[in-house]
This record gives structure tokens, sequence and C-alpha cells, in this order.
């Protein structure tokens, strides 16, 4: 069954042009007994409507996926805040231009950390490039946050490849907006972070995580629990800067402590270069 939306359908089109003419006239939508319910915002936002909300989240980014053929995903996170070599070396030049102390520290911090988007970009473009003509059981596709920064850099580095890549963005107090990057049609957003990680995980084959802050934190914790706990089944999990996190991160501590096991250690690896991360994640599933 064609699940696509039937333009010509008279209901839904009379649905949405009452939508749209509120809108086109700036007039706050007010409750309207009358309205087809699924047209109704006001209905689909109460807090007895959340359970509706919930499944639409769940429905909408899997039924395009499954439309666009993408059953494996590699999964990459990083910091938002990092950018180009470009970029950063721009905001730099601009920083020591204005003589601000500050401005010129925080420039030359995101300098040293410009490699890793530029490694985020070339590893999206090698595994993209590797999927080109693959048959769905051994292509892979790209998958991110959505996101500036680490996420950019990987929806850049596939769309540079001439392959479709995924991002999962959230609405965030800040508006945070999907990058550029993203395929048309594969940019989602979510409302619920719990539905966001959970699509995360659907199709993830691999795990990358790059230097971050909590988000990158909660989305790798997230799945080093659900694959020690059995509930995902094993993947690769790499931890992309070896320096940056085993200064950030000691597991060695929590299995002195006795609060995880010995083999819990080998849930991730560490790695330094784009080769290495993908012949790890290569090596995994013998591709």
């Amino acid at each position: 069954m064609d699940g696509m939306l039937d333009p010509h359908d008279r209901r839904l089109a009379e649905a949405w042009e009452t939508l749209k003419a509120h809108y086109d006239n700036g007039d706050s939508l007010k409750p309207e007994s009358n309205r087809l319910a699924f047209a109704d915002p006001e209905f689909l936002l109460r807090r007895e409507t959340r359970g509706l909300r919930i499944q639409m989240e769940i429905l909408k980014p899997d039924l395009a996926q499954i439309e666009r053929g993408i059953e494996h995903t590699v999964v990459i996170f990083g910091s938002a805040r990092f950018r180009s070599e470009e970029a950063s070396h721009l905001q730099l030049m601009q920083a020591r231009a204005s003589g601000d102390e500050a401005a010129i520290a925080k420039a030359e911090v995101l300098v040293r950390n410009a490699r890793y988007y530029e490694q985020s970009r070339a590893l999206a473009h090698t595994i993209t490039k590797f999927s080109e003509g693959k048959t769905n059981g051994r292509k892979l596709f790209i998958c991110t946050g959505g996101g500036p920064g680490i996420m950019e850099a990987a929806n850049r580095g596939a769309q540079e490849a001439g392959g479709i890549s995924v991002g999962l963005n959230i609405a965030l107090p800040h508006e945070q907006t999907p990058n550029p990057y993203i395929t048309p049609g594969l940019s989602f957003k979510f409302h619920y972070f719990a539905l966001r990680k959970m699509h995360f995980m659907m199709r993830a084959k691999a795990l990358v995580a790059f230097p971050g802050g909590f988000g990158t934190l909660d989305e790798l914790f997230e799945t080093l629990t659900l694959v020690q706990c059995k509930k995902s089944k094993p993947v690769p999990i790499v931890l992309f800067g070896s320096a940056y996190w085993k200064r950030l991160f000691n597991p060695h501590v929590l299995v002195e402590e006795g609060v995880i096991s010995e083999e819990d250690l080998d849930l991730f690896t560490y790695v330094d270069s784009v080769d290495d991360a993908w012949n790890f994640i290569r090596s995994f599933y013998e591709l």
C-alpha cells in the first residue's frame, strides 16, 4: 500500500486549507470542534494526546527512512561547537584583530579542535563512498544529531561523497537548526529526547563519538548501557581522539571499584585516525 499523502484527497486538502488560511492571515488558531481531529493543533497538543504525539514521533522518521531504503546507519556524535579549519582560522584572525584576549584564547582552542571537524567529514565521506553501489544489507548511511559542529561535518562528508544522510534534530530553547548538509526529506525534528535516542539505535550498526560535551556523553553512555545490559545488539563503539577521552573518562576506576566488569572495557575502542575508525567498523562486520 502506498503510504504517501494523496494531495487530491478533498478532505485532506480542506483540512490543510483551513490551517493555511489562519496562518496566512496571521490569526492564532482557536479551538474548533468542527475541525478534523488530525488537523486540530490544540487537540493534538493537549496533555491527554501525548501518547499520539509519541507515536507520531516514532512513525514519521521510521517511514521516511524505510521509503529511502535506509536500514543500517553509522551514527556520528561530537561537539556542536567545533568548526571547520577554515572557519576556525578566520575566527582567530578576527579575534587577534580585536585584541580581545578572551576571544583570542577561545579562538585558539577552536583552531586546535578543528581537526576533529575535518576528520568527521573525512570519515563520513569514506563510509559513504564504500557504500556506493552496495545492496542494503551491506550499505551504511551516515546519521547525526542534525546540528552544527561534528554533526554538520559528518552530513557534509556524506553529501560531498554523493550520498544521502540523516539528521535527527531536537527542539531546544535556543532554537537549534538543522545543518544545511542533511539530505532533504531526511531532516527530522524531535520534541522527545527519548524517542530521538531510540531512533539513533534502531538502525545503528556503529557509533563514533568525537570529543564533545554533555550531549555527546549522554548518547555515548546510553549506548554503552544498552549494549552492556544486552538491550541492544553489540555494535562497534568508537571513541575518536584518545587523548581527549582518556583524560575525560577513566573506566579502569570503575573496574577497580567493582561497578563494571573487566570485559566491559571491550565494549569500546579508542582511535586517532579515520583509517583506524573505519577499519575497526569494517573488521567488526567483516566488510
